[in-house]
Order: C-alpha cells, then structure tokens, then sequence
C-alpha cells in the first residue's frame, strides 16, 4: 500500500489522530499515534482492526480489560545494555512494575480468549512469568528498600546504623540540656540543616557555644551551631552510611546481573503495553464517534453507508448541531463517480469524508458509518484538494495541478483510488475541460476507481458515456436554493450559477446580459438539469415519504402477527388447561357416587375396591414422563393459573364492589319502607295471606292486631296493603 504524506494532509488525517492521542496514557502511544502511517501489510492491518474492535466491545461487557497504566522502561534498558552498569533501586522496581502489569493482562487475555480472541494471538506472543517478579522481591520489602538480610554485612552495618543514631540523639539531648540551662539557646531549641541536627543559639551568645557554625536565620538573631561533640559522632554514622551505600550497591549490581538475562523480555513487555494502551485510545475515540469495523471484503467493492466526517461529526456534536451522514459506493458497475452542483453544498466535504474514512481503516482507527457497509483495501490512494499555489516554486493553481496530474499517470492503476477536488479547473474552461477529459478517460481505461468534483459540463457528458461511471448531485432545496447536503447518486447536477446570483441579489439585467453572451445550448442545458434535479427533489421527498408509510405499515404487519401468535398459542395452552381441569371434575363426580354409596351401605371393602379400579383406569391413560417435562407441565400450568389468577381477580373484585353496593341500595331501600309504616297501617306478614293492623311499632318491631289475636312481627317483615 503506497499512501504519501500529502494525501494525509489533503485529507487532515493527523487532526483524526490528535484526537487519539488525547486518548493515550503513555508517552510511546502518544509518540504511535503522531508517527502513524497506513499498514502495508494486509494482514496485519486486519488483526490490527479486530484488536481496536474488541477492545470496544470490552467498554460494554461485563469483562473490561484491567489498567493498561505502565512506567516506561526505555532507560533502564539502555542502562541494562551497558556492560558493568547497573539499576538503582526505583529503576528495579519499575521493571517489577511493569512485569506485574504485562502478566496481568497476558492472565486476563487468557481467562477471556472467547471474547478477545485475536487479542489472545497478540498476548501469547510474549511470555508468562513471575520469576522476574520473585527475583525483585527478594532483595526489596514492601516499602521498596533493599532488605536488611541481602547480605550479613547489610545487616550488621543497618544494625550499628541504629546504635549510632541512638547514641547521637542521647549526645544531642545532652548539650540541649547543658546549654538551655543557661539560657543560650532560642525559644525553638534546635533545629536540621544538611540533614545534622545543630542547635538554636541566640546570636548574642554565638561565641559562648564550641561547635561549627551551619548557618542562621533570615533575621540573624538566630545561629545554628553543631557542637563540637556532635561532629565526631555524625562523621562516624556518615562513614556507616557509605558503607551501607556500598553494600546497598554490591546487593543492586547482583540484581542487576540477574535481570540482564532477561533483558528482551522486558523490551516484548514494554511493546505489548505501548500497542495495548494505543489500541485502547483509537477504541476509546471509536466509541466517542460511534465507529465501528464494517465488513472487510476482497474484491474492490467501497460501500460506505451514513457515514460521517469524524472531525464534522464531534464538532457538531458539541455545538448540539446535526450532521447529515454520506452514503456512496463504488464497485464494478460504478468505479468513478462525479459530483457536481453549487458552491458551498458539499461537494468537497463528501469527497474528504470518503477519503479520510478510507486512510483511517487502512490506518486501523475504525470508522463511523452502518453496519451494513463494507470496505476494501487499495494499494495506492491519490488526492488533488485544493488550490495548493506554490510562490516558492513558481507554481500556479493550474501548473501545480498539472503536476499532480503528471504523478497521477505514473501512479494510477487498477488498485488504486483517487480523489480529486474541482477538476479541470485552474485554466480555460473550454480547453482546461478538454484536458481533463483527456485524463478521465485514461484513468477509466486503467481501472482505477476514483471520486471527483466538477462544474464543467463536458466531464459531466463524459461520465454519462462511460458504462461503469456515474454522475452525482448535492441536492439542493428547489425554493430557498438552500443546501441540503444529501449525496444523490445517479444524476448530474447544475451549478445553479443565475439562480444563485439571484437569490444573491445581482439585478435582472445584469444577470440576462450575461446569459446572453452564454451559447443557448449551454443555458438549455443548464435549464434542463435544474428541472431534473428539482423534479429528482420532489421524487426523493415522496420516495422518503413512501418509505416511511411502508415501515410503519410493516412494523404494524409484525405486531399483529406477534400478536396472532401470542393469541394462539394462549388458547392452546387455555384449551389443554380446560381439558385437564374437565377430566379433574370427571374423577371428581366419580370418587363423589362413590362416596355416597358407601355413606348408605358402608362396604369398605366394596370402596377399596372400587378406588382402585378408577385409580388404575386413570394410571392406564397416563403417559410416563421425564423430570424435565414434569418441570415443564408445571411450570406451564403455574404460569396459566397465575394469568387467569391476574385476569379473575380484578372480576371478581368488581363483582364484590358491585354486590355490595346492590346490598347498599337495597339496605337504603328497607330503611325508607321501615319508616314508612305507621300505627293503623293494614298490613300483612310477607309469604302470608291474613291481615291485620298495627296497633303499635317499638323500635323496629310491630304490633299487629289479626283480630283473634295481636302478634310481635319485624317491621322488615311486614308488607302494606291497600
């Protein structure tokens, strides 16, 4: 794959990886990420793919990568790499730092291969172990200082060490003591300086005190003075100091010997975590821009669909603007495409995007589009944006163009893909046009594949002529003649150059003075393919609406459908339940005869019998089966039970509610008709045929008199007659 540094810089594809770099924790990711280029290797790109790809998937599953964090070990190795050398004891440790990061993620790949499997080919590249880590904690405790017990003479050095400082603080409180008492001692009494504890004289008795004089304080009344018994002391723990130093040292060159073995090691180690954490950055910018890896196929087949300019899409996104994603393909039936229209709708933008998205998967960063595109690989990708003028070299638009157009012709072939903004332009339109024609064709005859911007007609007609070559349009809103940055492939578009200057505010007679200098082939032209792509407006915008009828209309097709099956399948599952409860009320009706014949002739011995007829008829018409059918019958009938349970109850709430507000009504009723009757009312008992009168009413008993006798009867009781 030959991609130049210029093609990167028409596309502004280092702006893409200053935003990973953003992203990377180390110094050599962030040295990756500026020095990246496109992957030649096929393969290696695609691994290179698939490891970002599955470092995304881990920001959403369960099982995230550890910390890629690490201490750089550049130094320490060149050091490693000098003969006699030897590391101090924070280099050894970093080592040790960085052999337990490595090991963690080499662990962890391996626990999880099923979901980072071509990170697992990376990791099991460099070896597991622990031996590194073991030779490191030996000589070093866990506060990260050589251990007492390296060596007998450490130890016995760190031991007098401890005597030496005990017997210099007993000496130090002894001339504290001598000289506080006579009061020629400061206020704070001592203090540090060179790491020596001296004494805080006032400086009026400075002469009073033997000892050297260390300094004093930024107002000079105060001395600070180490007596002259303190220095033969502190010389002699400075001598047990070097000497531990030397031990200290013979300990780390040991160590050092040790590690130098394992020198590559720690070179495979630092490489694996430097292409981790800048595998982690550019996943953790897909994610930002919603990038995926699309399919990867092997013929020369560009689909790109809703795919976004990443740089456009992030800035817009944070200034809560919308961005319209591009949708273009180029394959054997359309290899070039041209896009024309106005100014300012979008032309160049859709040609960067696809030529930034394409250096991006070449490069390994995933790219924002759908799921359903798919891309390929070229060998060669060649770009000519913009006007690039040269002073220096004596270069014009025109000349420079020329020039890259040179370069295209050595380089073009059928793997290549070339992106070239406004050709043809930067000369006489009329034999500019004719040049640029020219090189079309060639190009077309190699078999590269290629996008283009143009106004010129002629490329337009071109296009048309060539089978495997298509025109394209930025559709633009046929009233407002606003942009709408839509990508439509199929059908040239038309500069709108009189219906731009219009809306621009130049006058009429200006604008038909000019078109009367134009050919009137050119002008009808132009005409016709203003209508055409107003009319291809309209037809979008009714093709957009018929999509969206026809979605709707599907979506409702598959909820009914669902909800037929769900329909269906309840009624089989009510069906089976109602049979299996018809055949319990069958049994039922047989054990209750049974039972009723033996309450009148209590023939236990006829009911044992009988029982275990019903019960071996019914065993008979079983079918034997598994645990795990059982389970599942009665899982089944649980879940029915419990939705005719969720469905009955709330009837049955409503029919309590409803009974009890009859009972309430009727209740109300029996009060009124209560306090209707009064003393001398003919009445008779409800049920009865004899009348009387009531002759008194206690409470809500009456009296009532039939005559030949007077009866106590509940007023409830009691019915009027007229």
């Amino acid at each position: 794959m030959k991609i130049s540094k210029k093609t990167l810089a028409d596309l502004e594809f280092q702006n893409v990886m200053n935003e990973v770099l953003l992203h990377c924790k180390s110094d050599l990711a962030k040295k990756k990420a500026e020095q990246i280029q496109p992957i030649e290797n096929k393969k290696r790109l695609i691994a290179e793919l698939k490891f970002v790809n599955e470092f995304v998937a881990s920001f959403e599953n369960e099982n995230a990568f550890p910390s890629i964090e690490f201490d750089e070990v550049t130094e320490e190795i060149r050091m490693l790499n000098i003969e006699d050398s030897f590391l101090e004891a924070d280099s050894c440790l970093k080592i040790k730092r960085l052999s337990q990061r490595a090991n963690e993620i080499i662990q962890f790949v391996e626990k999880f291969e099923e979901y980072y499997p071509t990170l697992h080919v990376l990791t099991s590249k460099v070896p597991f172990t622990k031996e590194i880590i073991k030779k490191i904690n030996k000589v070093f405790n866990r506060f990260g200082e050589v251990k007492d017990d390296s060596t007998p003479l450490l130890k016995e050095i760190r031991q007098q060490i401890v005597s030496q400082n005990r017997a210099i603080s007993d000496k130090f409180r002894q001339e504290l003591k001598k000289y506080g008492s006579q009061d020629y001692l400061d206020t704070i009494q001592e203090s540090v300086v060179d790491n020596k504890r001296v004494l805080a004289v006032k400086s009026a008795y400075r002469r009073k005190v033997v000892g050297s004089v260390l300094g004093q304080s930024k107002t000079g009344s105060i001395v600070f003075i180490e007596p002259d018994s303190m220095i033969r002391v502190n010389r002699a723990l400075q001598q047990l100091k070097e000497d531990e130093r030397e031990e200290v040292v013979k300990v780390l060159k040991a160590l050092t010997e040790e590690l130098r073995e394992d020198i590559d090691l720690f070179g495979k180690y630092q490489s694996l975590l430097a292409h981790l954490d800048f595998v982690r950055a550019k996943a953790m910018y897909a994610e930002e821009i919603g990038a995926i890896l699309p399919e990867i196929n092997q013929e020369q087949h560009l689909k790109l669909m809703d795919a976004y300019h990443p740089i456009l899409y992030k800035t817009n996104n944070e200034e809560g603007k919308k961005t319209i994603p591009q949708s273009i393909e180029l394959n054997a039936k359309q290899r070039i495409i041209a896009i024309s229209g106005p100014n300012a709708g979008g032309k160049s933008i859709s040609l960067k995007t696809i030529g930034l998205l394409q250096v991006m998967i070449q490069s390994g960063v995933l790219i924002p589009v759908h799921f359903r595109s798919s891309i390929c690989f070229y060998d060669k990708i060649l770009t000519d944006i913009g006007d690039n003028q040269s002073i220096e070299n004596h270069l014009s638009t025109y000349s420079y163009r020329l020039k890259q157009m040179r370069s295209f012709l050595k380089e073009c072939d059928g793997n290549t893909l070339f992106l070239i903004d406004e050709f043809g332009t930067g000369s006489d339109p009329e034999l500019g046009g004719a040049l640029a024609e020219v090189f079309l064709e060639e190009f077309y005859e190699r078999g590269a594949a290629g996008v283009l911007t143009t106004h010129y007609t002629n490329i337009k007609l071109k296009i048309e002529e060539l089978p495997q070559a298509v025109n394209a349009c930025m559709l633009f809103n046929e009233r407002t003649l606003e942009p709408l940055y839509v990508l439509e492939v199929g059908q040239a578009g038309s500069s709108f150059t009189f219906e731009v200057a219009q809306k621009n505010g130049i006058p009429y007679s200006l604008l038909n003075r000019a078109k009367k200098k134009v050919e009137r082939d050119t002008v009808r032209l132009d005409k016709t393919m203003v209508k055409l792509q107003q009319e291809k407006f309209r037809v979008e915008k009714s093709k957009q609406k018929l999509e969206a009828t026809e979605q709707k209309v599907a979506q409702k097709h598959e909820t009914l459908e669902s909800i037929k099956e769900k329909v269906e399948e309840k009624l089989h599952q009510y069906q089976e339940a109602y049979d299996r409860n018809q055949k319990y009320i069958s049994l039922g009706k047989k054990l209750d005869t049974l039972a009723e014949k033996y309450f009148y002739n209590k023939r236990k011995k006829d009911l044992m019998k009988e029982a275990l007829r019903i019960v071996e008829m019914e065993n008979a018409k079983r079918k034997k089966a598994t645990k795990k059918e059982v389970k599942k019958r009665k899982s089944e009938q649980a879940q029915i039970d419990n939705e005719l349970k969720q469905k009955v109850t709330p009837i049955r709430e409503k029919k309590k509610v409803d009974e009890a507000y009859v009972k309430e009504l009727e209740a109300k009723e029996l009060e009124k008709y209560i306090q209707s009757l009064t003393v001398g009312n003919r009445v008779k008992v409800k049920d009865g045929t004899s009348i009387g009168t009531i002759d008194k009413i206690e409470k809500k008993v009456a009296f009532v008199n039939f005559g030949i006798a007077t009866m106590k009867v509940a007023l409830k009781d009691l019915k009027k007659v007229n």
